[in-house]
């Protein structure tokens, strides 16, 4: 039988006393492949490249950060910048990201091998749908994101809920919206029902991540952020929430990173 996050993050299988979820993509690159591009491509190879990584780690979520995936997709694909760019609607170039098919059905797919290569239970991290439709924005011909509202986020929403669909046969714990970026029009979780319709259809419990916190939809627990200090001191503590999350900065010292994690107890 199927946990729910709550259950996990009540007694995680590491033994922590409080679950803990690393977002080491950037740390990972830098110390593990030395700076080599990562294996987006290649979804066995980015598989085993994580498992690597969570290895030494011991992360109790492994994250899928695939804001970091369409990044570098977008950047290397003129043919679907040029269709993100084809009208200035804003939500437009959003919309065009994630309805076209190639590129979904190869994020699936790398979704879907991560997923059966984990040995702990995954979460997708995506960017909020305020976050992702500031990044798509410039496509519209314009820089300027300060006029986009919580409206907008709201029909962003609906195109993601759509494209989070595919994801349905894929034994996911989480949805995670990554709400840190630019300074924009705060958009509360609840905003996002289209989303909330899906993740509750699927059972996937569904989450926002913040600078100084996560929210999830539906539970009274918080997670609370492990700082950069951490990482670098012996003297560097732990913040009170229900579960930790935290990011390895990229160039943070191995071997420190390594005695720090035996503090995350």
């Amino acid at each position: 039988m199927t946990i729910s996050l709550d259950e996990f993050l009540a007694a995680p299988a590491s033994g922590r006393r409080r679950a803990v979820a690393l977002d080491s993509h950037d740390y990972a690159q830098s110390v593990f492949l030395q700076g080599k591009p990562v294996p987006w491509q290649e979804p066995m190879a980015f598989a085993n490249f994580f498992g690597q990584v969570q290895g030494v780690l011991k992360s109790d979520l492994a994250l899928l950060s695939l804001d970091r995936f369409y990044e570098q997709r977008v950047a290397a694909d003129p043919k679907l910048q040029a269709a993100m760019g084809a009208k200035s609607r804003t939500g437009f170039a959003l919309r065009a990201l994630l309805n076209d098919a190639e590129t979904t059905a190869f994020v699936v797919e790398l979704a879907t091998v991560f997923s059966q290569t984990q040995r702990v239970p995954v979460v997708l991290q995506i960017p909020s749908p305020m976050q992702w439709l500031a990044r798509t924005h410039p496509f519209s011909g314009s820089d300027d994101v300060s006029g986009l509202d919580a409206d907008n986020a709201e029909n962003a929403s609906m195109y993601v809920a759509d494209w989070l669909r595919g994801f349905a046969a894929l034994p996911l714990m989480a949805v995670l919206l990554d709400d840190r970026g630019p300074a924009l029009e705060p958009v509360p979780l609840s905003t996002y029902s289209p989303i909330t319709n899906v993740t509750d259809h699927y059972r996937w419990a569904l989450g926002q991540r913040h600078d100084d916190r996560v929210e999830l939809h539906g539970s009274p627990l918080t997670g609370a952020v492990i700082g950069a200090d951490f990482w670098s001191s012996d003297a560097g503590t732990l913040p009170d929430g229900d579960f930790l999350v935290g990011e390895v900065p990229q160039h943070a010292v191995p071997e420190r990173v390594l005695s720090r994690i035996t503090a995350l107890v």
